[in-house]
């Protein structure tokens, strides 16, 4: 989606996308260089919370390391 940029260095968020995205007037984003390429980042008002549950269902990889281990140990044995 293309945007122009205003004399004043402004740019205009599609609705669809601040539909999408949640952003209303006021809202905070950040803007991110990754090495040539803008980003603009919702920021979020409770990182914590909106992280909470992110990996909930996945794997251990604790338990996964633990169990090379012990497998490890075991062909060490042999």
């Amino acid at each position: 989606m293309n945007v122009k940029l205003s004399q004043k260095g402004w740019v205009v968020i599609p609705a669809a996308l601040r539909e999408k995205y949640g952003l209303k007037a006021g809202a905070e984003v950040l803007v991110v260089d990754y090495g040539g390429v803008l980003a603009l980042v919702p920021v979020l008002k409770d990182p914590i919370q909106a992280g909470s549950g992110l990996l909930k269902g996945a794997d251990s990889l604790t338990q996964a390391m633990v169990e090379e281990h012990r497998q490890e140990l075991k062909r060490d044995e042999k």
